[in-house]
C-alpha cells in the first residue's frame, strides 16, 4: 500500500509502498476514502524538518532538553548516534480521517466490514490508503453524512475539546484568535452553543469566513474594529472567554486576550503559541488559563487509546471517542458546516506535490483533502448524488375567476427589499389595494402602512390567510420561510407571488407542489424579474429566433456583503447563490427557450465564487459567473448570448446591442436600471385581475428552482448533476 512519510532530518517527503497493516486484537482494518490535512499542525511539522539542525533545536527545545539530559546519563557518542538515528527515518503523516471497515479485529462488535467510520490519532489515522485502529480511536459515521465531511472528526474533536474547556454558556461572548482550520471549527461551535463570538485574524478572507459560519464580528488583532464590537457585544465588560487558536512567535494573542477578557474571565489555549503571560494583566483581573489537550481524556494514555479501556461515563462525560461522535453528529444535523472550509482535494498521488505547494505558499488552504481510489461508501451520502428530481406538476385546477376591481393585495413581509422594489410599483398603480401587511414586529407594519397606505397591518397571517377579500398574498420574509408560507397561502386559496427563491431544499420545493395538488391551486409567481426588464426584451426581440445551440456567458459580480447581513446565516438561510441564483438561472432558460437538463459547479476556497455551467436540451450551454471578488466599480451583470452567427450583449441593464447582419445598440442616453420588477408586477396584477395565465410556467419556475438546488449538491459532489425529470 502507499503511504505519505517525512524524513526529519533531511525533510524529503515521499509517497512510499509500505507492508499492509494487519488487522490485530481489539480494533479494525480500514481502507480510507479521504484524509485530513491539518494545515496547522502538519504544516508545522514539515516546515520544521526543512530547517537547519539549529533551527530545528530553536523550534523543539522540549526535545533539546531532553538530548542535553541524554547526554548526561548515556554519554555525547551514544546520545548523537540515538538522534541522528532517530532524525534519519521516515516518520509517518496525517491523523484525521474517514474510510471503510475492511476487516474486523477479535473483540470488537460495534462496526461491521462495510461500515464507514471516522478515525483519529497521528499513529492510527495516517495519510495512508489502509490503517489499523484501535476501538477508541474510531466512531461510526452517521448516516447521510458524506465521507470527505466526516474525515474531519478528529480535528473536530480537537476544538469540541478546546470549546468544553471554555465552559460555555447561552449567551455570552467569546473572543477566537486565530481563524485557521481549528478556529473555523471553534467559531461555528460556539454559535451553535448560543455564544455570541468575535474572531480575529490578519487574513480578511479568514475573517469574512468566520463571520458567513456565524461569528457577529471579525477582524485584524490590531483593528480598532475588534475592540469596538467587543465593547458592544459585552456593554464594555469584556469576553466571557478567548480561545487562542493561533500558532506563531508571537506573544500577541495572551496580551490581547488579557485586554479584552472581563474580570474572571476564561482563557483556552487549543493552538501552540507563545505564552509569556503578562502577569499584572493577569493577575488583576484574576483570570483562569486552562490548556486544551488535544481530542480529549484519553488522549496518551495508552491504556485508553491501545487497548480499548473506556473511562466510565458517569465519571468522564467527554472522551476522545463520544467526543469524535458528538462532533460527527453535529456534522450530520447541520449545526457545524465544514464544505465552506474544504479549499482544496487531491489525489492521494499528488499528496508531495500538495504538501511543497502548501510550504511554499502556492496553494493558499483552510483544509486541504487527500482522495484516496475506490471510495466505498461515498455514493450513500446525500452530496455526492447524481441526479437532482424536478417534480412534474400535475393537478386538477379549479377554474380561476377573476378578481374584483380594485385587486386587494396583503403582504407578508416588509423589509428592504419589498419596500424598496416592490411596494413603490404597487402603491400608486390604478386597480390596486394594498389591504394588509403582516410583519414579526408591530413597528415595522405600521412603517410599511404609513409609508405606502395599506388599509391594515397586523402580526396574525391565519386571519390575512382567512381573510376571503384578499386576492393576492407576496411573501417577501426571509428565505427559511418562503416555502412554508407559499405552501400556506396556496392551500388558502390565494394566488401568490414569492420573492425568490422559491425553496432551499428538494422536500421543501415538494412540499409546495404537494399544496399545489391538494389545493388545485397553481397561482403561483416566483420573483424572476429580470426576464421582464424592457431592455432585454428589446435585445432578445431584435436577436430573433435562432435555429442551432447556444452558448451564453452570464457573469455576476456580486460583490463583498455588508458585515452582519442576514445573508451570511447560511445554516439556516442558505447559501448567496441558493437564495439569488435562481435570477440567473430563470434569466438564461428565457434567453434559451429550455429548462436545463443538467448542472455542473465549481468554486474556489470557501465557495465564495462559482462557476456554473448550464447545459440544455438542444445541446446549448449557459456559464453562470457568480464572483463575489471582483472591484466594486465594474458592473454587477453582464451577459453575451452567441448563435447563429449572432451576439446579444447586455451591459448591467443600462445598455444593450446584438450583432449580425445588421447592428443594433441601445440608446446611449444614460437611463436607470430597470431590472424588470415594475412589467413583472403588470404581469402579476394582470392574471390576478383577469384569472388570465400566469406570467411564468409553474414548470418553469420548478425546473429553476431545482437546477439551483442541483448547484450545491454538484459543488458537494465534484461532478455534473442530472435534472431527473427536467423537459
Amino acid at each position: 500500500m502507499k503511504q505519505v512519510v517525512q524524513n526529519y532530518k533531511s525533510g524529503e517527503l515521499a509517497l512510499l509502498d509500505v507492508p499492509a497493516p494487519g488487522c490485530k486484537p481489539g480494533g479494525v482494518l480500514v481502507r480510507t476514502s479521504y484524509s485530513l490535512i491539518s494545515t496547522g499542525t502538519e504544516l508545522m511539522k514539515v516546515s520544521e524538518a526543512g530547517m537547519s539542525m539549529l533551527g530545528k533545536a530553536r523550534s523543539r527545545p522540549d526535545q533539546v532538553a531532553k538530548v542535553m539530559q541524554s547526554v548526561a546519563t548515556n554519554g555525547v557518542p551514544a546520545t548523537y548516534r540515538k538522534v541522528m538515528g532517530k532524525l534519519d527515518s521516515y516518520t509517518p503523516l496525517g491523523y484525521s480521517l474517514c474510510g471503510v471497515v475492511e476487516q474486523v479485529g477479535p473483540g470488537i462488535d460495534d462496526v461491521k466490514v462495510g461500515d464507514l467510520v471516522a478515525c483519529a490519532g497521528n499513529e492510527h489515522a495516517l495519510h495512508a490508503e489502509l490503517n489499523w485502529v484501535p476501538k477508541n480511536l474510531y466512531a461510526r459515521v452517521p448516516d447521510g453524512l458524506a465521507p470527505r465531511h466526516a474525515a474531519f472528526g478528529t480535528v473536530g474533536s480537537i476544538a469540541l475539546q478546546g470549546v468544553r474547556q471554555g465552559e460555555p454558556q447561552l449567551g455570552e461572548v467569546a473572543l477566537v484568535v486565530g481563524l485557521g482550520l481549528i478556529g473555523q471549527l471553534v467559531v461555528q461551535l460556539l454559535a451553535a452553543s448560543g455564544v455570541r463570538v468575535v474572531g480575529v485574524d490578519p487574513d480578511p478572507v479568514r475573517c469574512e469566513l468566520a463571520e458567513r459560519l456565524g461569528a457577529a464580528a471579525c477582524g485584524d488583532p490590531e483593528s480598532a474594529a475588534v475592540e469596538a464590537a467587543v465593547a458592544e457585544l459585552t456593554g464594555g465588560h469584556g469576553v466571557d472567554q478567548v480561545y487562542l487558536a493561533a500558532g506563531g512567535g508571537s506573544n500577541q494573542p495572551v496580551e490581547l486576550a488579557a485586554r479584552l477578557s472581563r474580570d474572571r474571565g476564561r482563557v483556552v489555549d487549543i493552538g501552540k503559541c507563545r505564552l509569556d503571560l503578562p502577569w499584572n494583566a493577569y493577575y488583576e483581573k484574576e483570570l483562569d488559563v486552562r490548556f486544551s489537550r488535544s481530542y480529549g481524556p484519553g488522549r496518551y494514555d495508552p491504556e485508553y487509546e491501545l487497548e480499548g479501556r473506556d473511562y466510565p461515563i458517569g465519571y468522564v462525560r467527554w472522551t476522545e471517542r463520544r467526543n469524535l461522535a458528538c462532533f460527527l453528529d453535529l456534522t450530520a444535523r447541520g449545526s457545524v458546516d465544514v464544505e465552506p472550509l474544504v479549499s482544496h482535494i487531491a489525489d492521494f498521488d499528488d499528496a508531495v506535490e500538495t504538501y511543497q505547494r502548501l510550504k511554499d505558499g502556492d496553494l493558499k488552504a483552510v483544509a486541504v483533502l487527500f482522495r484516496y481510489p475506490d471510495r466505498a461508501g461515498e455514493a450513500e451520502a446525500p452530496a455526492q448524488a447524481p441526479s437532482v428530481a424536478v417534480p412534474a406538476v400535475t393537478v386538477q385546477r379549479s377554474p380561476a375567476r377573476a378578481a374584483r376591481t380594485p385587486v386587494r393585495l396583503a403582504f407578508v413581509g416588509a423589509g428592504n427589499y419589498a419596500t424598496s422594489m416592490l411596494l413603490p410599483h404597487l402603491a400608486q398603480r390604478d386597480g390596486v389595494e394594498l389591504s394588509t401587511v403582516v410583519t414579526t414586529t408591530a413597528l415595522s407594519g405600521a412603517n410599511a402602512q404609513r409609508k405606502f397606505g395599506f388599509a391594515e397591518a397586523t402580526t396574525d397571517l391565519d386571519a390575512v390567510l382567512g381573510d376571503k377579500s384578499v386576492d393576492a398574498v407576496f411573501v417577501v420574509t426571509r428565505h427559511s420561510s418562503h416555502a412554508e408560507l407559499t405552501r400556506k397561502a396556496l392551500l388558502a386559496g390565494k394566488t401568490v407571488f414569492v420573492e425568490k427563491p422559491l425553496a432551499l431544499t428538494e422536500d421543501e420545493l415538494t412540499g409546495v407542489l404537494a399544496a399545489v395538488e391538494e389545493s388545485g391551486n397553481d397561482r403561483l409567481q416566483v420573483g424572476f424579474n429580470r426576464r421582464f426588464a424592457p431592455l432585454l426584451q428589446e435585445a432578445r426581440q431584435r436577436f430573433g429566433a435562432r435555429t442551432g445551440p447556444a452558448s451564453l456567458r452570464y457573469l455576476v459580480n456580486a460583490g463583498r456583503l455588508q458585515h452582519g447581513s442576514w445573508y451570511l446565516q447560511q445554516g439556516t438561510e442558505g447559501s448567496r447563490f441558493a437564495g439569488e441564483g435562481g435570477h440567473f438561472i430563470d434569466t438564461a432558460s428565457w434567453l434559451l427557450d429550455a429548462d436545463p437538463v443538467s448542472v455542473y459547479a465549481v468554486a474556489t476556497s470557501g465557495n465564495d465564487d462559482l462557476q456554473v455551467v448550464l447545459r440544455y436540451p438542444d445541446g446549448s450551454t449557459a456559464t453562470i459567473s457568480y464572483v463575489t471578488t471582483g472591484a466594486p466599480g465594474f458592473p454587477k451583470e453582464t451577459l453575451d448570448l452567441v448563435s447563429d452567427g449572432k451576439v446579444l450583449r447586455l451591459d448591467d441593464f443600462v445598455r444593450a446591442s446584438v450583432y449580425g447582419r445588421k447592428r443594433w445598440v441601445s440608446s446611449r442616453l444614460p437611463k436607470a436600471r430597470d431590472k424588470g420588477q415594475n412589467a413583472e408586477l403588470a404581469a402579476f396584477v394582470k392574471a390576478v385581475r383577469t384569472g388570465g395565465p400566469m406570467p411564468v410556467p409553474l414548470q418553469s419556475l420548478v425546473a429553476t428552482t431545482a437546477a439551483t438546488l442541483a448547484v450545491q449538491a454538484g459543488l458537494a459532489g465534484g461532478a455534473p448533476v442530472t435534472l431527473a425529470g427536467a423537459r
